[in-house]
């Protein structure tokens, strides 16, 4: 069966929505009718689940969401890598694809949520204080976090997966609504392909290598 091409946490929006649209429409509210299509269509664009193969290769590790490379921490201090890590941070307007996916294949070892606070998600202390939940990956290559952070706009973090999954490159694992950013957190000798300022998609541009 093909699978829609929308994230399912969109329908508690567009249900209210759709069913708002229709009163206002009995009703002859085109105004209000009108406001209600743009939301709409907004929310179906903003959850949209678009497929993406990831590229072969187990050494390449794909980027976990789409959006702008905005940082690249080379002395990133993570619990999971105590000889030091890798972090590089992608940014997500509320224009961007906002499913995040698995950079290299591996079994989930750890989750840890953070409620913490709302700061604009370019804004490197968000990383440390905003709202976040933290998967660590284990791989052959060692441990491979991805950090989902909210925004100064996003107020809920989805996770779709449990510890001890085993988790293929490229699948799906959550999604953050409304604008966000996601870390990506390596041990620190991965090559790193990515710049700051690149245009990465979610499951398919490689941002790092491990080095054979």
């Amino acid at each position: 069966m093909k699978r829609l091409p929308i994230a399912t946490d969109a329908f508690m929006f567009l249900i209210p929505l759709g069913i708002a649209g229709i009163v206002f429409w009995a009703f002859d509210w085109e105004v209000l009718s009108w406001i209600n299509a743009i939301l709409f269509l907004f929310v179906a664009y903003f959850f949209r689940d678009p497929e993406r193969v990831a590229p072969a290769g187990e050494d390449l590790f794909v980027a976990p969401a789409d959006g702008k490379v905005v940082l690249i921490d080379t002395a990133y201090d993570s619990p999971d890598h105590p000889e030091g890590s890798v972090c590089v941070s992608i940014f997500l307007s509320v224009f961007n694809v906002h499913i995040q996916r698995i950079p290299v294949a591996g079994s989930l070892r750890r989750k840890f949520y953070n409620r913490g606070k709302f700061l604009a998600a370019w804004d490197h202390k968000a990383s440390l204080d905003n709202e976040q939940n933290l998967i660590v990956l284990d791989t052959k290559f060692g441990a491979v976090g991805v950090k989902q952070i909210a925004g100064l706009i996003a107020r809920r973090i989805s996770c779709w997966k449990r510890v001890g999954d085993s988790l293929a490159k490229g699948d799906r694992f959550g999604l953050i609504r409304f604008g966000s950013r996601v870390d990506l957190i390596l041990p620190p000798e991965m090559e790193i392909v990515s710049k700051i300022g690149d245009i990465v998609k979610g499951g398919e541009t490689v941002m790092a290598r491990a080095r054979m």
